[in-house]
């Protein structure tokens, strides 16, 4: 399982007797005291391994200063955050924009619910060979996002430049199954969207993402095409229905929309490429937001 903190619920569990002793007498007292376990316990965060973890992690040390404690758990996938949320390995995770949680919502049942929004960015189309389209050759090799609903932005994106026609009406929800035609024939390959910067060594034409990209040294303002920020596509504070209201989470998602210092570290790793979906929508978006 790519999770980090894996390691150490790997760990033995000491087989002393008077250790189990020490540990039941400990959580019997702490039992007798209204609230106790909750405030012992830290508030579990969710989050995709990245440079826009590092604002959550901002967030977390500010309320830690406020009295909050918060246990940032970075992930590598887009799969095992919303299993850990199920499972109750962790009280919220921010990674997933609405049309991804409704499709995972659908794909494995997941009663969650969307309990704020965070930053929303662009994505686009990103190569190592050549600097413009027009360029790119008859059987040409493009990766994008294996996940239907990002994958579907990229096919999105393709068509826009021209290089496949998708059936109509679908947008975003498009997969390659859609495609009605491909006159350069271009070859598609499908990744795990963590994989992309590393494909695109090996590929014309690859999907990219801001959050990604910058840790590969790769420009996220060098896309041939890029889609518009879109409100509908912001990442969402996600939990379980019975933890919509709870304080320290709503709390926790109120500190990293408040603190400058999560603002300037944004701004410091993406530019314009990735905006508060808090704050009033930038006048580039032109698209749908909802």
């Amino acid at each position: 399982m790519p999770i980090k903190f894996l390691s150490e619920w790997s760990r033995r569990r000491s087989s002393s007797k008077s250790f189990a002793v020490l540990a039941f007498l400990a959580a019997s007292t702490w039992a007798l005291v209204p609230g106790a376990a909750q405030a012992a316990s830290p508030l579990r965060i969710g989050i995709n391994s990245g440079l826009s973890a590092d604002a959550v992690h901002q967030a977390a040390k500010e309320a830690k200063e406020q009295g909050l404690d918060v246990k940032v758990i970075e992930f590598t996938d887009w799969i095992t955050p919303n299993a850990a949320l199920a499972n109750k390995d962790i009280d919220a995770n921010y990674f997933q924009h609405i049309p991804f949680l409704e499709d995972a919502k659908k794909a494995r049942g997941y009663d969650f619910v969307s309990i704020g929004v965070g930053t929303m960015s662009k994505v686009g189309l990103y190569s190592k060979k050549y600097k413009n389209v027009a360029d790119l050759p008859n059987g040409a090799k493009v990766a994008i996002a294996n996940d239907p609903v990002n994958g579907g932005r990229g096919l999105v994106l393709l068509e826009r430049i021209g290089l496949i026609k998708l059936r109509e009406g679908l947008e975003y929800k498009a997969t390659v199954a859609d495609i009605v035609s491909n006159p350069k024939n271009i070859k598609i390959t499908e990744l795990i969207a963590q994989q992309l910067p590393t494909a695109l060594d090996d590929v014309d034409l690859g999907q990219g993402y801001p959050a990604t990209l910058k840790q590969f040294d790769i420009d996220p303002n060098s896309a041939l095409i890029f889609d518009d920020v879109q409100k509908r596509f912001a990442i969402q504070w996600v939990v379980r229905p019975e933890d919509a209201k709870d304080p320290r989470i709503n709390k926790f998602v109120s500190i990293y929309q408040n603190s400058p210092e999560v603002k300037a570290i944004l701004k410091k790793h993406f530019g314009d490429m990735t905006v508060p979906a808090w704050e009033p929508a930038p006048r580039s978006d032109t698209n749908p937001t909802n």
